[in-house]
Order: structure tokens, then C-alpha cells, then sequence
């Protein structure tokens, strides 16, 4: 998968880093995803999440981490046989996640556990919201969060 990480923190070292792109590489792989497919990982502190979420979400608040799908479901049976003509010549972006590094500090103080553990847990869910899953129904949040577990334990970053 070709990833682009950004930080413009200025916090996260190249450990963290690795760790981001290993993981996401390995939750790429469980959902079968093709080599080329294309994303990124930009990690910004507490004031620019908010913007973020203030001006794309309407919520004035701090959140941990948004994902930016560029691939929306559409039942436009025109408009999904050209995306599939489209995908077949370039390599497929499927969108941009925004982890806040201050909040993750947070909640890993919060919940007991490392940030690398809070840092790998908010790509992977970011990750898996660019791959069409949701936690909106109680049925979409057993869906994703049972995936989400067993690719956090399968690759051994546990609470």
C-alpha cells in the first residue's frame, strides 16, 4: 500500500511512524486490499482537529481522529461502472485519516495503556471508515469493532 504520513506535530518520531505504516499495511492485507492502493496518515494537535471537525463536521469540539473516504457508496449504476473503469487504470486512493496526537495522549492516560497502543488503535479505526465501515447501527459497531480488535491482537498490540 502506498502511504503518505505527515506530521505536523513535530512530535512523532520515526518509531511512531513505522509503527503507523506497519500497522496499517497489515490491516491493508486482512482486508485484501490491492498493493497500489493509496492513502494517508496526517497527525495534527488538538487546535487543528477541532478546525478540522468544526468546519467539515459542524462540531465545534476536539475528537481523536477523522477519516476523509474519497470513495462514497453510490447505487448510480453509471456512476459506479465509471469509478470501477476508473480504478482499473489508476491506483485506488481511498481517502485521509487525521489523528490528533494531543487527544491520543489523552486517551491512552485515560484508558491505562500506551500511546502506541492509542496510536495504533485510532489508524486502524480511522483506516477502517476509509474502507466503508461504520459504527452507526449496533450491528455496524459489532461489525467493526470485532474486525477492528482481532487486527490490533493479530498483529500484537494489545491493551
Amino acid at each position: 500500500m502506498e502511504l503518505l504520513v505527515t506530521d505536523e506535530t513535530k512530535k512523532i518520531d520515526d518509531k511512531l511512524k513505522e509503527l503507523v505504516i506497519n500497522i496499517l499495511n497489515f490491516a491493508a492485507k486482512e482486508l485484501k486490499l490491492a498493493e497500489d492502493t493509496e492513502m494517508s496518515v496526517t497527525f495534527v494537535d488538538n487546535n487543528e482537529i477541532k478546525r478540522i471537525n468544526a468546519t467539515y463536521r459542524n462540531k465545534d469540539q476536539v475528537t481523536d481522529v477523522i477519516s476523509f473516504a474519497i470513495e462514497d457508496e453510490s447505487t448510480d449504476e453509471l456512476t459506479n461502472l465509471v469509478s470501477q473503469k476508473i480504478n482499473e487504470l489508476m491506483p485506488r486512493n481511498i481517502g485521509d485519516i487525521f489523528i490528533s496526537i494531543d487527544r491520543a495522549k489523552e486517551q491512552a492516560k485515560e484508558y491505562g495503556h500506551s500511546f502506541e497502543r492509542e496510536l495504533g488503535f485510532l489508524a486502524v479505526h480511522g483506516f477502517l471508515h476509509l474502507n466503508g465501515y461504520d459504527h452507526m447501527t449496533e450491528e455496524e459497531e459489532k461489525e467493526m469493532f470485532s474486525l477492528q480488535r482481532k487486527i490490533l491482537e493479530d498483529y500484537g498490540l494489545e491493551r
